[in-house]
C-alpha cells in the first residue's frame, strides 16, 4: 500500500521545515506594501498585516479597528496620523504571481502565513461519458480484474495551500522556500448501489524553492524561477495503488491581465516490482503549461499538457477552467478536461469530463 506521502520524501521534506523554522520565525519582516496583504486568506493574519504596514501595531489598542477588509480606513487614519490633509492615494494592485508569491521585496510578508495555491472548489456535478471501471497498468499487480459498477455522474472537490517556510535563504540573493499541499476527491455521491464511495483521492505534497526574476521574453516578463519535489499518490492499496515522485521546475511570465507557468518535470525512477505505473510518463507527460487570463471579474484558464514524446508514447490532456463572480468571495466555477490522466488511478485513461460548481480560491 503506498501511503499519501512516502516515508523516503517525508523524512527529507520534515527535515528541511525543522531545519529552517527557527530561522523563518525570525525572518518576519514588516510588509513594505500594503498591497501584499490583500493575498493573505486568514482574516486574522491579513489584520496584522494591515496594522504592521500602516504603523498601527505601535498604537493603543483601543483605537485599533477590527475590520480587516477596510484598507481604505486604515490609509486614511495613517495619513492623518502622519499629519496629512488628505487621503492617501489607492495603491496599484500587485500582479497575480507578485501577490500569491510575494516576489518584490514590497509583497515580502514573512513566513507561515496561509496562502492560497491552485483552485479550490466543489463541483457537485462532474460527469464523463467514459468511466473507468477496469482502471490497468504495465504492472500486473496493478491490473483490476473485475469491473467496478461505477456511475458516470459524480461530485468532485479540491483543497489547495501553501505557505513560505523561509524567505531570502541566499541573503540579497533572494530565495523562498515554500511548502505545498494540494488533495482532490472524486465521490460516487449520487451511487447508492455502492453505498456512495470516494472514487478516488489524490494526495500532492510538495516543496519549492522559487526566486523573483526579472527579463524579457516576446513581450513577456519573466518573473519567478523556481525548483521543487513533488509526490503525488492516491493512497491505496493494490491493484488500485497509483503514485510517482517527480523534481519539478517553474518557469512564471506575465503580462497586463495575463500569467503563464511552465512546468517540466522529471520523475524520479522506482525499482521495477514497487513501480505501480511504469509508464506514466507518457501519459500524465514531462511538462505542462498553465495560462491564466483575468478579464473583467471573469478568471479563465488553460492547462496543456503532454509527453513530450512521438509515436506510440505521444499522449497529452487539456483542460479548460472558468471562474466569475457569484456573491462576495463566492465564484461559480466550471472545468473541463480532456484527454489522459484526470487523476493518478486514470493516468492511461482517455477520457472527457465536465464539472459545475463554486470555487472559493482560484490559480496561483
Amino acid at each position: 500500500m503506498k501511503t499519501p506521502l512516502r516515508r523516503g520524501l517525508a523524512l527529507p521534506l520534515a527535515g528541511v521545515i525543522a531545519a529552517v523554522a527557527p530561522t523563518a520565525r525570525a525572518q518576519n519582516p514588516d510588509p513594505m506594501d500594503i498591497r501584499a496583504c490583500t493575498a493573505i486568506e486568514s482574516d486574522s493574519q491579513r489584520l496584522a498585516c494591515y496594522d504592521k504596514a500602516t504603523g498601527r501595531d505601535q498604537l493603543p489598542v483601543a483605537r485599533k479597528r477590527t475590520n480587516p477588509d477596510d484598507i481604505t480606513l486604515f490609509a486614511r487614519d495613517t495619513a492623518r496620523h502622519a499629519g496629512a490633509d488628505s487621503p492617501a492615494p489607492t495603491p496599484t494592485p500587485l500582479s497575480l504571481l507578485d501577490s500569491r508569491w510575494e516576489l518584490s521585496p514590497e509583497a515580502k510578508l514573512g513566513t507561515f502565513n496561509i496562502r492560497g495555491y491552485k483552485p479550490v472548489y466543489v463541483l457537485p456535478l462532474f460527469v464523463t461519458s467514459n468511466q473507468n471501471e477496469r482502471p490497468t497498468s504495465p504492472n500486473p499487480v496493478n491490473t483490476v480484474a473485475t469491473r467496478q459498477e461505477l456511475q458516470n455522474a459524480e461530485s468532485k472537490f479540491q483543497l489547495s495551500l501553501k505557505t513560505k517556510v523561509a524567505q531570502d535563504v541566499f541573503g540579497d540573493a533572494g530565495g523562498d522556500i515554500w511548502v505545498g499541499y494540494t488533495q482532490s476527491s472524486r465521490w460516487q455521491v449520487y451511487n447508492k448501489q455502492l453505498s456512495r464511495p470516494f472514487r478516488e483521492t489524490n494526495y500532492e505534497p510538495e516543496a519549492m524553492l522559487v526566486f523573483d526574476t526579472h527579463y524579457r521574453v516576446l513581450g513577456w516578463e519573466g518573473r519567478l524561477l523556481g525548483i521543487g519535489v513533488d509526490h503525488q499518490s492516491n493512497g491505496r492499496s493494490n491493484p488500485l495503488s497509483r503514485s510517482w515522485n517527480r523534481v519539478i521546475a517553474d518557469f512564471g511570465f506575465e503580462r497586463p491581465g495575463w500569467t503563464v507557468m511552465i512546468r517540466p518535470w522529471w520523475r524520479i525512477p522506482e525499482n521495477a516490482p514497487d513501480d505501480n505505473n511504469p509508464d506514466i510518463s507518457n501519459y500524465m507527460g514531462r511538462a505542462e503549461a498553465q495560462i491564466v487570463h483575468e478579464w473583467h471579474g471573469q478568471e479563465f484558464g488553460l492547462l496543456l499538457r503532454h509527453s513530450l514524446r512521438g509515436g506510440s508514447q505521444s499522449h497529452g490532456a487539456g483542460q479548460f477552467t472558468w471562474s466569475f463572480p457569484v456573491a462576495g468571495n463566492l465564484r461559480g466555477y466550471m472545468e473541463l478536461f480532456k484527454g489522459y490522466g484526470e487523476s493518478m488511478i486514470d493516468y492511461n485513461h482517455n477520457a472527457t469530463y465536465l464539472g459545475l460548481g463554486l470555487s472559493l480560491l482560484d490559480w496561483y
